[in-house]
């Protein structure tokens, strides 16, 4: 299932970079934007880069067994409750993703309830009723993990299909951040006490458990981990391993990728596993509060765009960083050369 990906072109990015110094802007003025824009060209394949219009979001949901076990400040019923918050546009990234122009899909991957009275579009990819709770048992079987890495592969070409000129993926699941601490941990070889964070909110007592839980899913896993599909089946769950296939067939199709919370670098951070070199097509929307996150970030090479204490996940914080992504190619697109200025 592991497959390499090739990274964006070199002969491009090089080009871009010659094309930003020669801007009609003191050397380096534009900062980061500057990065981003190259990056963009790269990812394109052409320089100047097209305007960045179409961007789609997909949100895979899930239930988690550690939901039951204190980790979370809410109760699993939320993630039900909020499918059906998503598919009325109500939710904190439907709000964004309204604002600037993202479309938005959600899918039931493996939400504790049928979802009989939704739209079948949402379900139609539903692999599994919750996923096991990670320091007592494997969550998804590998089965169950392998259909959800395919699902997110399918679902990636469809919105490649659709005319996806860049990909987020985002998530909802109650006790989400716990199986995405412990692949995080697993893929950097760290303990519990190192990654694990607050989550939705939960108090001291409640951070307690969840460290002993992530740390006693990693002592479980044990030597699995060396494997990207068997750490997904031991510590994961469907939602994130359909993320991680997801993110590793755009990388493969080479349609880039925006990143948000600490869900979806957990994901990323398995894409590069099961497709090595997906990370060079991936910009980080914004900094979570989480540590695994930042660390993840580390170790994939992503600054984040934006950094404003976000913790909300569902794909928000890379909705709210579209705008800055679509400023930075039309800036390398639409700004005069100094070589145009001169007589």
């Amino acid at each position: 299932m592991t497959r390499d990906v090739a990274p964006p072109s070199a002969a491009i990015r090089a080009e871009a970079v010659e094309r930003l110094a020669g801007l009609a802007t003191p050397t380096g003025a534009l900062g980061r934007l500057g990065d981003l824009a190259v990056w963009v060209a790269a990812t394109q394949g052409r320089v100047p880069p097209l305007p960045v219009d179409r961007v789609r979001a997909v949100i895979f949901a899930g239930d988690h067994g550690v939901s039951d076990h204190g980790v979370s400040a809410y109760p699993k019923a939320i993630t039900t409750a909020m499918v059906h918050t998503f598919l009325l546009g109500r939710a904190g990234v439907s709000v964004l993703a309204a604002q600037h122009g993202v479309t938005v899909r959600v899918l039931d991957i493996g939400v504790d309830d049928d979802l009989d009275d939704v739209a079948p579009e949402a379900t139609a990819y539903k692999v599994c009723r919750g996923s096991g709770a990670i320091h007592l048992e494997d969550a998804p079987t590998s089965e169950q993990t392998r259909q959800a890495i395919a699902v997110g592969e399918a679902v990636a070409a469809e919105e490649i299909a659709a005319g996806a000129q860049l990909l987020i993926s985002g998530d909802m699941g109650i006790g989400n951040t716990t199986p995405a601490s412990a692949l995080i941990a697993a893929s950097l070889g760290l303990p519990a006490s190192e990654v694990t964070g607050r989550g939705t909110g939960i108090d001291e007592d409640g951070l307690a458990r969840k460290t002993l839980v992530v740390q006693r899913a990693l002592d479980r896993a044990g030597p699995r981990t060396t494997d990207p599909v068997d750490t997904l089946t031991a510590l994961g769950s469907a939602d994130l391993a359909a993320s991680a296939g997801f993110m590793a067939a755009a990388a493969r199709a080479g349609v880039p990728i925006l990143l948000d919370g600490v869900i979806s670098v957990a994901a990323a951070m398995m894409a590069a596993r099961l497709a090595p070199g997906t990370s060079a097509w991936c910009a980080a929307g914004h900094r979570s509060t989480e540590p695994a996150q930042s660390l993840a970030l580390d170790k994939l090479g992503l600054e984040p765009i934006l950094d404003l204490g976000m913790r909300l996940g569902e794909g928000s914080g890379a909705v709210a960083a579209v705008p800055l992504v679509r400023s930075a190619a039309l800036l390398l697109s639409d700004i005069a050369l100094l070589t145009d200025l001169m007589p």
